[in-house]
């Protein structure tokens, strides 16, 4: 009997899988996210407050910082939880969600750096306020309102009064917000899925996909410039390394049911991803073990971590905030306390402006989901006038007759069905990942690896500091955004080659 109960446990065990063990809120993906936007600013007070010794990029042999280690993992996530809400079958809902999600707060952090930041700086500097330019300031909101980034900076402010503008010879007042794009294109990408009927085919679609880009990865490494010129829209190794590492995620929430959750795989997993940061090939194997991992952490850590951004998630807050609060820490002078210190006083303001953003704009818009667009594109089609609505809800059984005399096939409807085993995986996540993701990054958020290596800086720049003023191109056609196009630029100062190199991931 003994026997018997132990082999049954064992069995049981051996059967939980990571779509069973991340089951609803039951995880500690919130805390993770949290700590993945810290490391971004830990990573980050290197090079803004003129710090050198970045030991981690070191021992990945520049292969990747910590900030990007961590915007990878913010895509593995938000690949599983984005993939796990495409689920639900509805375009228009679907987009309407991950809007709200994503552009109040980031339009908020906009005006808080144009209207707020920027006139501390301006009047810091000894000038007098009604001197400042309000049109440079709309120049900027104008140029990045769309996430498709056309400027870093506002003027010269900032660029001769802080560590990195002196290294840059620019203005860079946020320099995470980049990744954005990335992650609101991997949005459109589901969102390409889910209108085509094709999320029913996700668990061929996403392994498909995922192949497909890691197939671009490695061609690049062996020559970058075929792929541009065949596939324009993926010439960014931005868009392939992200895309791939967003795509693993998707894979995993398609086959969650199947993936097992076990804590021999989860540190196979963990010992592959450091070999892959120490010896190479992180943006390949490496980022498939990371995505195991990470989810494998979020069911596996103690069950009191769970509550961590369970209720409030000031994830995505901390990472598009961050890099403002270090400029303005640097401007004024804070890197001088020391290293410690500097990234003491960067975390504890950033989560200050994280709380104000959740609780103002983020909170508030997540309230709207089931509004309008929310209420999804059924609601409204049903809604709409229907003049032989009485006579197609007659003889809805078997053999019934069709409007046009053509039998019912009842077999046929019900193959027409998207799976029901992910259906259900995918309905019991659905209200929390509505109200729970991140970003951005969900990814903010982002949310970075590279195969193709930038050569590097003067000193060694974050996975996830700014970027050249010129937008990426885009993984999923970016001109579907509104407005969004590839030359949305802003007059900026020259930038020297030596600057293009430090403001690269």
């Amino acid at each position: 009997m003994t026997v018997a109960s132990a082999t049954s446990s064992e069995a049981t065990r051996k059967t939980v899988s990571i779509g069973q063990a991340l089951n609803g809120s039951n995880n500690s993906l919130g805390l993770l996210r949290l700590v993945m936007a810290a490391l971004v600013i830990v990573d980050h007070a290197f090079p803004l407050g003129g710090f050198e010794g970045d030991l981690f990029r070191r021992f990945t042999q520049g292969q990747v910082s910590l900030g990007g280690l961590a915007v990878a993992g913010f895509f593995a996530i938000s690949g599983y939880l984005i993939t796990k809400s495409g689920m639900s079958g509805d375009v228009v809902q679907f987009m309407w969600r991950r809007s709200l999600r994503i552009f109040p707060a980031y339009w908020l952090v906009l005006l808080v750096t144009a209207f707020i930041a920027a006139p501390i700086v301006w009047v810091s500097n000894g000038d007098n306020l009604a001197d400042l330019s309000v049109a440079a300031l709309l120049a900027y909101l104008a140029a990045n309102w769309t996430l498709n980034i056309g400027s870093f900076g506002i003027g010269d402010l900032l660029a001769g009064t802080t560590p990195y503008g002196e290294l840059t010879g620019g203005s860079v007042f946020n320099g995470s917000i980049w990744t954005l794009i990335y992650e609101w294109n991997c949005y459109l990408l589901v969102a390409v899925l889910v209108a085509f009927g094709l999320m029913r085919w996700v668990r061929v679609a996403a392994p498909a996909l995922a192949v497909g880009f890691l197939i671009l990865i490695v061609a690049a490494a062996v020559d970058a410039q075929a792929i541009a010129t065949l596939l324009p829209l993926l010439a960014d190794p931005y868009s392939r390394t992200l895309g791939f590492t967003f795509l693993v995620g998707a894979v995993l929430a398609a086959y969650s049911r199947e993936v097992p959750f076990d804590d021999r795989l989860g540190i196979l997993a963990g010992i592959v991803l450091i070999g892959s940061l120490r010896l190479g090939g992180f943006s390949t194997i490496g980022t498939i073990a990371g995505a195991y991992f990470v989810l494998y952490l979020a069911a596996r850590l103690p069950r009191a971590l769970q509550r961590v951004g369970k209720v409030n998630d000031y994830s995505y807050g901390v990472y598009i905030y961050g890099f403002v609060v270090q400029q303005l820490l640097a401007h004024f002078g804070a890197q001088r306390l020391g290293l410690v210190p500097y990234i003491g006083l960067a975390l504890v303001l950033s989560l200050g402006c994280a709380w104000v953003s959740w609780h103002l704009v983020e909170k508030r818009a997540m309230r709207a989901k089931s509004w309008g667009p929310g209420r999804g594109a059924r609601y409204w089609l049903d809604r709409m006038p229907r003049r032989s609505r009485h006579r197609q809800s007659d003889d809805r059984g078997a053999g019934a007759v069709a409007p046009h005399g053509a039998a019912i096939d009842t077999g046929t409807l019900r193959d027409a069905t998207i799976d029901s085993a992910i259906i259900d995986d995918a309905l019991i996540d659905a209200a929390r990942i509505d109200s729970d993701l991140a970003d951005p990054v969900e990814a903010a958020l982002t949310p970075p690896v590279l195969t193709e290596e930038p050569p590097q800086s003067p000193v060694d720049a974050p996975a996830v500091s700014a970027r050249p003023s010129a937008p990426p191109t885009s993984l999923a056609a970016a001109p579907v955004l509104a407005g969004a196009t590839d030359d949305t630029v802003v007059s900026l100062p020259e930038e020297s080659d030596e600057t293009r190199q430090l403001t690269k991931p």
